[in-house]
């Protein structure tokens, strides 16, 4: 099948190769622009990019993917079928009617759940324990087109939204590649979303991060795991924004107020939620590597007692 794919970040990188290594002709690879990054900002490829130009494959960055310009190339290339996987613009429909098997996007939840842009950090977040993977026909809404295949798994104890997202990008190029298989044989249903069950994931932001110790401890834990590794939870330690990497839940030792950091060892700084102890296992200090906290505390103290804001 002829494809123009379009993708930018590393979730993006495993459904091309998908593509590619299932003999799929891949004419046209179309990738947001490339971006300066770090202290000298030396402008970088997008993961797409660099794996596309590795496989020898067509790459096209256009600054508006809608414009007339990039239509009338899109058209050029009359491909089958669009698949697009986290691309980063919303595709007009002069786009969705091009190819004849229209545009397939991989979504990392099991619509109509978590439309949007970090669906793999709100299931996390808000204590999901199941998601998944879903490939959709696209249409002018937001992730709200009819779906074709969806594949479902267990979120693990303890999972990152970065592991997660690693697992779950593989297993939307395995989803792909069964998708554009049924399409050719004639075989995939459409099943039209229930809207009134859609929820919505919206973009992650550092301040998403910030810890409320009056909330319960279960979702001050779904909230660290939710935001690794980007943007992370933090709190503030006398003045200092500390990021906290790892938590675990144990039982409160007192009755101090939600915040009060209650007892600090080499197992962990123990914090008051409102219904548990938020046990600090990981941290990172402004300017400094995570470290574990035994590691901390050979060359550090942390003062029990003290208020985390």
């Amino acid at each position: 099948m002829k494809v123009v794919f379009m993708g930018t970040p590393d979730f993006s990188v495993p459904t091309l190769e998908a593509l590619y290594n299932n003999g799929h002709h891949v004419s046209l690879v179309i990738s947001q622009a490339d971006k300066a990054k770090g202290r000298g900002k030396k402008v970088q490829y997008t993961p797409v990019k660099e794996r596309a130009l590795e496989l020898g494959l067509n790459i096209y960055q256009p600054d508006n993917v809608n414009s007339s310009e990039s239509v009338e190339i899109i058209k050029n290339e009359n491909p089958d079928v669009i698949v697009v996987v986290a691309y980063g613009q919303i595709l007009k429909e002069s786009i969705l009617n091009i190819p004849r098997f229209g545009c397939i996007n991989v979504h990392a939840s099991l619509l109509p759940k978590y439309r949007g842009a970090a669906p793999i950090n709100w299931a996390i977040i808000n204590g999901e324990k199941t998601t998944g993977v879903t490939t959709m026909l696209m249409e002018k809404g937001l992730d709200s087109g009819d779906m074709l295949l969806k594949r479902e798994v267990d979120i693990l104890d303890g999972e990152t939204a970065g592991e997660l997202h690693d697992r779950l990008m593989k297993l939307g190029a395995e989803l792909l590649i069964d998708t554009i298989a049924d399409l050719e044989r004639g075989s995939i249903i459409r099943i039209p979303q229930d809207h009134e069950k859609a929820t919505y994931a919206p973009m992650m932001s550092k301040d998403l991060g910030k810890i409320n110790w009056n909330e319960k401890a279960i979702d001050i834990q779904n909230l660290v795991r939710g935001t690794q590794p980007w943007p992370g939870a933090f709190t503030t330690y006398k003045e200092n924004n500390i990021k906290i990497l790892e938590v675990d839940i144990v039982n409160k030792f007192n009755d101090e107020e939600s915040g009060k950091v209650v007892k600090v060892n080499n197992e962990g700084i123990y914090v008051n939620t409102l219904d548990k102890c938020i046990a600090i296992k990981q941290i990172q200090f402004p300017g400094k590597k995570s470290m574990s906290v035994s590691d901390f505390l050979r060359g550090n103290d942390f003062e029990v007692g003290v208020l985390l804001k």
